[in-house]
C-alpha cells in the first residue's frame, strides 16, 4: 500500500477538462517555437504541432466526424501521429491507436467491433486495409505519406483551424487501446480525458523526473499504452522535445538518433536492450554525454541486462510495471532509489495488493495476484462486459501478473498468471530460471515453461537461444543445467535444454511461451 493523497489528485483536476488542450496550451504560452518534435520530415515546434492539431479537428469536422465517434489510427511514428491524436481529441472524437504489425483480419475485426467512422493509415501500411475498406464502403479512409485514399496533408491544407476545443469532462471517454489480444480478441479499454495528465503528474514528471530541457525516444511505438506515455504525454507535459522514429527499432538507427540529437532519456524495452548492449553500433559513455536515464517495461528487465546498461553508460534504466488498462507504469524503480532484480514499488498515487485465488493476502514473500487501485484505471472494456467485471473489480484492477512483496514494498516479477510452473507441488517462477539462464555469458535469451516427465510429473522446460559461434549442444545444455542449480533451489533447473534460432514473440516483444509449451 502507499499514501493514497495523491490518488485523490484525480479530484483536484477541473471537471472541465480536454486532455489535448491541457497537454498544449502551456507550451504554447511558455515556449511555443521550442522544438516539440524531431522525426524523419525535420523538427516541429510546439506552435506548429498546436495548429496541425487544431487543423485536424477542424478537418474531422468538415468529414462530418461526429463527437464521441471512433477514428482508428494506423500511423507510424511520425507527427502525423500526435497531431491525429491530439487533433480527435481536442475535437471530442475518440482515437483509437492501432499496432503497426497486426493482420488484414485484425484490423477487419478492430473496424467492425469499434463501429470506427474514419481510418488514417500510413501509406506504407495501407496494403493490409483494402480487405477492409472493400467491407466497409462508410468507412472514411485517409492516407498518411501518399497512399490510395485521400491524402492526409492535402485534406489539412483545405480545412480551416478549429478556434476551441470541445468542452470535454475529465471523466469523458478520451480515447481507447486495445489489449494485445494474446488470450482471445483484443479488448477495446477505454480512457478518460484525466488520465493523461495524472500519468504524465504522478509518474512521468512524478517519479522519473521528466524535465522541460529533456531529448526523450521511445523504442516502444506510440500505440502502446507504454509509447504514448514514453513519447507524447511525458515530454508534452513536462515541456521537452521528443524524437520520433517511423521505422523498425534496430540497433542501428536507435543508435545513431541517441548520438545525433543528444537523447536524455531512453524508453526501452527487455528485448530490445539485450540486442541493443551487444550490437557493434551501440554508443560508448563518450559519445552520450546526455544520457542520463533509462526506463524500462513491457517485460521483466533481468539484473543483468541493468548492470550491464549502467556500466557501459553511467546511467540507470529504472524497471517498472505498467498495463494497458493501467495507461502507464504504476510500479517502477525511481532515480534515488533502485534494486536491480526487482520490478520497483508502488508510485505515489497507486497502491498494490498481493492476494490468493480466493482474494486474501498472501503472506509476505509468498507468490500470489497482483492488484492495483489508482486513478488512472480504464473505464470498462468496450463491448465486453463480462472481461469487464472480472478485471475491473470495483476499485481494484487485476493485473494478471505473480508478484511477491517484501516488507519494504519492494516487488518482484514471478511470471503471467497463466505462466506459472508447479513443480513438486511448489510454485516456480519462470522469470528466476529464464534470468539465470540468459546470465550465463553463453546464452543471449532464454524462456521456461512447463513439461512432464515419463512419471506425468511437471517439470521446467527451458528454450535457450545460444551466443553466435558457441557450440549448442548436449554439453551446453548439462553445463547450463548446473549453472541453474548453482544460483537456484535445485527443483527449479530445468530438465530439458532445447536450442532455438529466436523464441517465438508477440508483435510487443513479449515471449509466447504457449507456443513453446506447444512445441515441448
Amino acid at each position: 500500500m502507499t499514501d493514497t493523497s495523491k490518488a485523490r489528485a484525480a479530484h483536484d483536476l477541473p471537471e472541465a477538462l480536454n486532455a489535448a488542450e491541457d497537454l498544449l496550451a502551456p507550451n504554447l504560452a511558455k515556449h511555443p517555437d521550442k522544438t516539440a518534435i524531431i522525426d524523419s520530415r525535420g523538427t516541429c515546434s510546439y506552435r506548429e504541432l498546436a495548429e496541425r492539431v487544431a487543423t485536424f479537428q477542424g478537418m474531422l469536422n468538415d468529414l462530418g466526424v461526429r463527437r464521441g465517434e471512433r477514428v482508428l489510427l494506423c500511423l507510424t511514428d511520425t507527427r502525423d501521429f500526435p497531431t491525429a491524436f491530439l487533433g480527435a481529441i481536442r475535437a471530442g472524437v475518440v482515437p483509437v491507436p492501432l499496432n503497426t504489425l497486426l493482420t488484414s483480419e485484425d484490423y477487419s475485426w478492430i473496424a467492425e467491433n469499434s463501429d470506427a467512422a474514419a481510418v488514417f493509415v500510413s501509406a506504407e501500411l495501407s496494403d493490409k486495409w483494402h480487405g477492409v475498406a472493400g467491407q466497409r464502403p462508410d468507412l472514411r479512409m485517409v492516407s498518411s505519406g501518399g497512399g490510395p485514399w485521400d491524402d492526409l496533408e492535402t485534406l489539412l491544407g483545405t480545412a480551416e483551424p478549429a478556434a476551441s476545443a470541445a468542452d470535454t469532462h475529465r471523466d469523458d471517454v478520451a480515447f481507447w487501446l486495445y489489449t494485445s489480444g494474446s488470450t482471445g480478441n483484443p479488448k477495446g479499454a477505454m480512457h478518460l480525458h484525466g488520465s493523461i495528465r495524472l500519468t504524465a503528474n504522478l509518474y512521468g514528471i512524478g517519479t522519473i523526473g521528466m524535465r522541460e530541457d529533456d531529448v526523450v525516444l521511445s523504442v516502444a511505438k506510440q500505440f502502446f499504452a507504454y509509447g504514448l506515455g514514453n513519447a507524447l504525454s511525458f515530454p508534452y507535459a513536462a515541456g521537452a522535445t521528443v524524437v520520433l522514429f517511423d521505422g523498425r527499432p534496430l540497433p542501428e538507427p536507435i543508435s545513431q538518433l541517441v548520438r545525433e540529437h543528444g537523447v536524455s532519456v531512453l524508453g526501452v524495452v527487455p528485448t530490445f536492450l539485450a540486442g541493443w548492449l551487444s550490437h557493434p553500433s551501440c554508443p560508448s559513455r563518450r559519445e552520450t554525454p546526455a544520457l542520463r536515464m533509462a526506463i524500462s517495461a513491457g517485460e521483466a528487465l533481468p539484473s543483468h541486462l541493468g548492470m550491464a546498461f549502467h556500466e557501459r553508460f553511467g546511467a540507470h534504466v529504472l524497471d517498472g510495471l505498467g498495463s494497458t488498462e493501467m495507461l502507464h507504469i504504476f510500479v517502477s524503480q525511481r532515480p534515488d532509489s533502485l534494486r536491480y532484480g526487482c520490478t520497483g514499488r508502488v508510485i505515489d498515487g497507486y497502491e498494490v495488493r498481493v492476494v490468493d485465488e480466493s482474494g486474501e493476502a498472501v503472506p509476505v514473500g509468498e507468490i500470489g495476484n497482483l492488484e492495483v487501485r489508482g486513478p488512472t484505471t480504464a473505464a470498462a472494456y468496450w463491448r465486453n462486459r463480462i472481461k469487464s467485471m472480472s478485471t475491473f473489480k470495483g476499485e481494484w484492477t487485476a493485473t494478471g501478473d505473480k508478484y511477491t512483496i517484501n516488507e519494504d514494498g519492494w516487488l518482484t516479477y514471478a511470471g503471467r498468471s497463466d505462466d506459472m510452473l508447479k513443480v513438486g507441488g511448489i510454485y516456480v517462477s519462470p522469470i528466476e530460471v529464464e534470468e539465470v539462464l540468459a546470465g550465463h555469458p553463453d546464452v543471449i535469451e532464454a524462456a521456461v515453461v512447463t513439461d512432464t516427465d515419463d512419471d506425468g510429473l511437471v517439470k521446467p522446460h527451458g528454450f535457450v537461444v545460444a551466443r553466435e559461434g558457441v557450440d549448442a549442444n548436449d554439453e551446453l545444455a548439462s553445463i547450463l543445467q548446473a549453472h541453474v542449480k548453482q544460483h537456484l533451489a535445485p527443483y527449479k533447473y530445468p530438465r530439458w535444454i532445447t536450442f532455438v534460432d529466436e523464441l517465438p514473440k508477440t508483435a510487443t516483444g513479449k515471449i509466447q511461451r504457449f507456443r513453446l509449451r506447444e512445441a515441448s
